[in-house]
């Protein structure tokens, strides 16, 4: 199985099925280990993007939360969130087939605090200049999380 291939067949299907242009295979060593298209229209869940869930179920799969000997192919650049689970995960590597550059004259996707042209330049702002309201709200008990953390996870 060709995994390009197999990216831009779910991602097709998906539209076809009214989902969204994006998908995701992730490999081990040749064989498919997981793969999910995009499943936010059909769920309503905002997080349900095609890298987040093939994410999940790779490392279900693998009893893992390390994809360090996967390769992942994505149909497109990732998005902040996908970004973030694919550094997390650490795969070998990420192969994307398209850019945001060349889809974005053919897909929109306009939330409130989301354009594809400015979203990324939101993470450079500091977060009182970012478009999405945030405020801290300090509390003395929360670092004691991390502190008890730090305890329970010492070598």
């Amino acid at each position: 199985m060709d995994p390009i291939t197999r990216t831009i067949e779910l991602a097709m299907q998906n539209v076809e099925a009214g989902g969204r242009p994006f998908a995701t295979v992730i490999m081990r060593h040749g064989e498919l280990i997981a793969e999910s298209a995009n499943q936010v229209a059909q769920t309503q869940d905002p997080t349900a993007h095609a890298e987040i869930l093939a994410v999940r179920a790779a490392c279900q799969r693998l009893g893992t939360e390390n994809l360090t000997d996967c390769e992942i192919y994505i149909l497109a650049s990732p998005c902040p969130m996908c970004l973030g689970a694919l550094y997390y995960c650490s795969p070998k590597r990420v192969t994307y087939i398209t850019t945001r550059e060349e889809y974005v004259p053919y897909y929109r996707d306009d939330r409130k605090y989301f354009e594809l042209e400015t979203f990324y330049d939101e993470y450079s702002k500091p977060i009182a200049e970012r478009r999405l309201p945030m405020v801290k709200h300090a509390h003395p008990e929360a670092i004691k999380v991390y502190q008890r953390w730090q305890t329970l996870n010492q070598d």
